[in-house]
């Protein structure tokens, strides 16, 4: 099967997505950073239920790491991910730095509301904002039915969904479920910098956030399950930056009695690999 064809500038992106166009053919765009997995490729498939045709970017953003991120050290596999998306994707669209902040580009997406909750921000302060931008240009340039995100990155799928629904943007976001390894671990393109004694003790990441959602439906007290699960990873060498239930919707903190849907988030770090992972309570 022959690999997935490419484009890297904006025009060429155009001029073929015109064509689907005038044909009255439903677009679904999946963005990603690359390092391709098969959590992702079950977005693509998700994509491909939903439209007639499947745009997959490919682009590690600059604008969403800190000085102090892995920005250089993020995986690429720009040929593997091609096959990988072989018979899968219409078009990959794989533009450079240059192409998507080309020189005197100067505007930037603020949000609020589920990016400024004290989880992923408080680490990563510019993180959403970057985001959101390219999330933006992307959105723009493909003008897609439907965008695909992957439901690991939780708070990230609520503040984009929040904002295409501020920004009264036409495209239906939907979250594709999380991939798992045969240990709980969720997919990741860093689980490749874990070694194999690592991954499967990453697991206990999901094995305890499953514990304290069947806990705290069972009717526990939420924070003394809450501080529970934080200290039984603290006490299997996690360095963990947050472990926390908060309103499914909002990301906020949760009133006392409320009976809204929760969403239990953790971000951790083993060794120097930074890992984030989420359950329905």
């Amino acid at each position: 099967m022959s690999p997935a064809n490419v484009v890297d500038h904006v025009a060429a992106l155009r001029q073929a997505i015109s064509e689907w166009r005038r044909s009255g053919q439903r677009i679904a765009l999946v963005p990603t950073m690359g390092a391709l997995h098969d959590g992702h490729v079950s977005l693509v498939r998700l994509a491909r239920s939903e439209a007639d045709k499947v745009v997959v970017s490919i682009f590690v953003n600059p604008t969403q790491f800190a000085p102090n991120e892995d920005l250089s050290k993020y995986p690429r596999s720009f040929d593997e991910d091609r096959q990988r998306l072989s018979g899968l994707a219409d078009l990959i669209f794989a533009p450079s730095v240059e192409e998507m902040y080309p020189p005197g580009d100067s505007t930037r997406v603020q949000v609020a509301g589920p990016a400024t909750v004290g989880l992923e921000d408080r680490f990563r302060p510019t993180h959403f904002e970057g985001v959101a931008t390219v999330v933006t240009k992307l959105f723009n340039q493909v003008q897609p039915d439907v965008a695909i995100f992957g439901d690991k990155d939780y708070q990230q799928h609520r503040v984009i969904t929040r904002m295409v629904q501020d920004l009264y943007m036409p495209v239906r976001v939907i979250a594709g479920a999380t991939l798992r390894e045969p240990s709980g671990l969720a997919m990741s393109s860093r689980n490749r910098y874990l070694s194999a004694e690592d991954r499967e003790h990453a697991a206990i990441l999901y094995q305890t956030l499953k514990s304290c959602a069947e806990g705290i439906r069972a009717g526990d007290d939420r924070d003394e399950v809450v501080e529970a699960g934080f200290a039984v990873l603290s006490k299997a060498h996690f360095q963990v930056d947050y472990f926390e239930a908060r309103d499914a919707e909002t990301l906020a903190p949760p009133a006392a009695e409320s009976a809204r849907p929760l969403r239990l988030l953790v971000a951790a770090k083993l060794g120097t690999t930074r890992l984030i992972d989420n359950f329905a309570v």
